[in-house]
């Protein structure tokens, strides 16, 4: 297909991986042979460049001769046909593709009309570059301290809190109230249940009565959250018998931010590329919508992690891979990143397949990866972060802790099923792995980033492949599935993906739509 339009001209350049200028793609479409020019633009511009410029396509056009003498190659087959390109127009002037100047419509490459000045992005908690844990008792030290100090901070407003080594030279029949850290539960031989909590003090033992209403919340208590307990000491002031208890959780009065203007965001995680289940048909549907009229409100894409399938991930994994090489599968999946807008802003995480350390948090992927996944200019930041997106704040974290949260607790607190009621516990903890020694590997840092400091508007994950979303305390919880169809590994374990489905949500009411592409 000739480029005879701009934005052809624009979508052959962002499946290059670049940007242009509108004033460069007009100079491109009035040339005599708009293939050609774009063709040697490209080869023309620095390596590092990922905007061509207008005065990139005229030292190009100065260079060429005033007429074509006969002979001229034509346009290669590449620059000549793109697969991927569209019918929608492009605007005259200086602005980048995909830009526009204030109370100016532009439309993009996708067909998206949009002021870019009005977008914004934020990220916080990345602590990429930041680890400092060596392994060394005294950082896991650190880090439990960090992590009681935060989350005791939230719950101080609802018990007056004695430290436990105050409590144990309390007079026996005292009221006492104590936030700790959850050492141990164990069930006594009347069925009732013992809580030991810990603080930077000491230990100390309470006693919940299996007839109690609070006795349900011992269901739900994982080793290392933080609660608060409110009761009354035993004659020999040795054990609290708990009359309530409290989590950290967001408040029920939580109201959520919401952006000023109609705009969405598009919620996605483990593309697992380079397995040989990733749903490449699913995926480039996916790609082909973003570009239309019908996702022209879609300006922001989040990936939960796991971006490829990895290698040595899980037992006889060579088997079921399609790309061998790690590197190979990164270049193979920032290959598919191509095909969506250019004008798309984009943030990913790393998960547990991905090629950073497993232990949590994981930082972002290092320069090399960074290099070769660079298409779109796509932000990169570690698991968990908080992404702000024109106001809403969005925790996206890949989710691995889920499958200690789905173990551990009853399942109507917490399946595979409905992944979002897991998300829930998590929202009520404050925390997104709190369980130390299980399943999930944490990393000892000087900082827990793994509390949830601020309550997050949307809670973003993935990990357990399994489509599901609600609102906790006003919180959007989406686990968003994934792109990969059931291997004979997740066969062996009684996975049953949920594949090719992209939850999209109204980032002005927090409404949610998904739409489904395999």
């Amino acid at each position: 297909m000739p480029l005879e339009t701009p934005a052809r001209i624009v979508r052959a350049l962002v499946s290059r991986g670049y940007n242009a200028e509108r004033e460069a793609v007009t100079l491109i479409a009035g040339s005599d042979d708009p293939g050609v020019t774009l063709a040697q633009v490209v080869d023309s511009v620095p390596d590092d460049a990922l905007r061509i410029t207008a005065d990139h396509v005229r030292e190009v056009l100065a260079s060429a001769p005033a007429a074509d003498p006969p002979g001229t190659a034509a346009p290669s087959a590449a620059a000549a046909t793109d697969p991927s390109v569209s019918a929608a127009t492009s605007g005259e002037g200086s602005e980048p593709v995909g830009k526009s100047t204030p109370n100016e419509a532009k439309v993009s490459a996708g067909g998206r009309t949009t002021d870019p000045t009005l977008r914004s992005l934020e990220i916080a908690n990345d602590m990429t570059g930041q680890s400092t844990g060596t392994g060394e008792y005294d950082d896991f030290v650190k880090v439990f301290r960090d992590r009681y100090e935060k989350l005791s901070k939230m719950l101080r407003g609802r018990v007056n809190h004695r430290p436990a080594k105050a409590i144990s030279k309390m007079s026996g029949g005292e009221d006492a109230e104590l936030i700790g850290l959850v050492n141990d539960v164990r069930s006594t031989k009347s069925g009732h249940w013992i809580v030991e909590l810990e603080d930077t003090t000491g230990t100390f033992p309470c006693l919940v009565m299996k007839d109690k209403d609070i006795a349900s919340y011992v269901n739900e208590l994982l080793l290392d959250e933080c609660i608060a307990v409110q009761g009354t000491l035993s004659g020999d002031a040795g054990i609290l018998f708990v009359d309530s208890m409290h989590f950290p959780d967001v408040p029920r009065g939580h109201r959520p931010n919401t952006a000023d203007r109609h705009v969405q965001a598009a919620l996605i995680s483990d593309v697992h590329v380079g397995s040989q289940e990733f749903m490449a048909e699913a995926w480039n549907r996916f790609a082909d919508w973003l570009h239309t009229e019908e996702a022209e409100h879609v300006e922001y894409l989040l990936i939960a992690g796991d971006m490829v399938e990895g290698v040595g991930v899980y037992p006889n994994q060579d088997e079921e891979l399609d790309v061998i090489d790690i590197y190979d599968q990164y270049e193979t999946f920032s290959e598919h990143l191509k095909s969506v807008p250019g004008d798309l802003d984009i943030v990913m995480i790393p998960g547990n397949h991905d090629a950073v350390r497993l232990a949590e948090p994981q930082p972002g992927f290092d320069d090399e990866l960074r290099d070769i996944m660079s298409a779109h200019d796509a932000k990169i930041t570690s698991n968990p972060s908080m992404v702000t997106l024109e106001g809403v704040n969005i925790l996206m974290y890949h989710g691995v802790s889920l499958d200690e949260v789905i173990a551990e607790l009853p399942a109507e607190k917490a399946s595979y099923d409905e992944p979002h009621k897991a998300m829930y516990q998590l929202l009520k903890k404050r925390h997104v792995a709190p369980q130390f020694g299980g399943h999930t590997r944490l990393a000892p840092e000087k900082l827990d980033y793994l509390v949830m400091e601020d309550v997050p508007d949307i809670f973003h994950t993935g990990h357990v492949h399994k489509l599901g979303w609600g609102k906790y305390h006003n919180v959007l919880a989406v686990n968003s599935g994934c792109w990969q169809s059931q291997t004979d590994f997740q066969k062996s374990v009684n996975i049953d993906p949920d594949s090719g489905y992209a939850p999209i949500v109204d980032l002005d009411t927090l409404n949610m739509t998904v739409r489904k592409f395999s």
